[in-house]
Formats: C-alpha cells, structure tokens, sequence
C-alpha cells in the first residue's frame, strides 16, 4: 500500500491515477467532491473546522481499512495527515482545546484499531514537495470555487499555513518508509516524461523495500 502526501494542490490526485493505472491496482480518493462541509468550512472555519475535520477522519478511516484488506492499493491523502491540520485549526482558534482533545483521542483510537489489521501500516509514503507559488498555481488551474483565494487575503494566509507546516511533518513522520518527490523541479502533472521518471523512482524505491 502507498499513501500520498503532500499541502493542497500538490498534484496527489493527479500522482495516485497515474500510480493506480501504472501498478494496476485500486485507487482512493480523498472525499472531496461529495463532501457536504468542505464548502461550509471555507464560509466559516470556526464554525466548521471540527466537524470537517470528523467527517475527513472516518473517510480516510473507511478506506484505509479497505485498502488494508487488500494487496497493492494506493490512497491519495491518509489518516496520518490529519492531525496536522486540526492541530492549525486550533493554532488558529478555529476548535478549542477541548475539540482537539478528544480529536486526537478518537485518532490514536482508530490506529489502535489499523494495528490489528493484516497490515499494520503502509508500505511507503511519497511526499510531493512543492513551493507556496506552485501550490497557489495549481489551487488556481483546478478551479473550485471554494479554494480561490485572489479575493480571500485571509484563505492566502491560511494555505501559507498549511504549506509551512508540511516540511517538518514530512522529517518526523516515521511510520513507513518514505520517499520525497521535488514537486517543482519535477512536473509529472503536466509532463509525460516527468511522470515516468517519478514512477521509475518508486519502482526503485519498492524494490529495495523487496515489494516489487
């Protein structure tokens, strides 16, 4: 199994099809596009936050069970990631001390319960690293309305949040192995060679692991 990370607008989507149709294997999606607060949330974090963050959690919970029953699955965000974005959330005083209490409760809770599964954790994590001028680009070529931020100061402020955070959660993240991908240097969203240097690095880096 490999988990995708990355700040918004990384080009996780774009990577996990390209890796599905590559490994010839199922896909998971983060639940973007059918979710009913993402939208509300961006109207009002400090109403919202808590509750978004809730409805992330057991979606990614859902399918990393379901990926962990089966062989050769990738995710395109996983549950490992989201305490670090309740966790600005509450730096920002979106949720309170208590909300991210029992946050963090329900989380370990949860991976207590990944622990008995038949795999206990991924087999790599591939962090695609980008500048805060390339996560503003792609924000903006994707199009949804709710993450548009050239009105919105404060949304711009917020995703200069999210993008500082990203490095050192990637440095102390050790649950799997993990391999770094240079998002800016490397374009696989938009070039074909690009892409199959990328896939030719987790290729190796999933032999030396003896998983390929």
């Amino acid at each position: 199994m490999i988990v995708l990370a990355g700040t918004i607008g990384a080009g996780k989507s774009s990577l996990a099809k390209a890796l599905g149709e590559h490994l010839h294997t199922e896909v998971f999606y983060e639940s973007v596009d059918n979710n009913p607060v993402l939208d509300l949330y961006y109207q009002d974090p400090q109403k919202y936050a808590f509750l978004l963050q809730i409805y992330f959690l057991n979606k990614r919970f859902e399918s990393i069970k379901q990926a962990y029953r089966e062989d050769n699955n990738v995710l395109d965000r996983s549950i490992f990631e989201d305490e670090l974005f309740l966790t600005l959330n509450y730096k920002n005083g979106n949720v309170t001390e208590t909300e991210l209490n029992i946050y963090k409760e329900l989380l370990n809770n949860m991976l207590e319960e990944l622990e008995g599964m038949p795999k206990k954790r991924p087999d790599l994590l591939v962090y695609i690293d980008v500048s805060f001028d390339t996560m503003l680009s792609r924000i903006s070529n994707r199009g949804r309305s709710f993450e548009l931020f050239d009105d919105q100061p404060e949304l711009k402020a917020y995703y200069k949040q999210v993008h500082g955070e990203y490095p050192s959660w990637y440095e102390d993240y050790d649950v799997s192995p993990k391999l770094r991908i240079d998002g800016d240097k490397i374009d696989f969203v938009n070039n074909q060679q690009d892409l199959a240097y990328v896939l030719n690095q987790i290729d190796e880096k999933l032999k030396k692991l003896d998983l390929l």
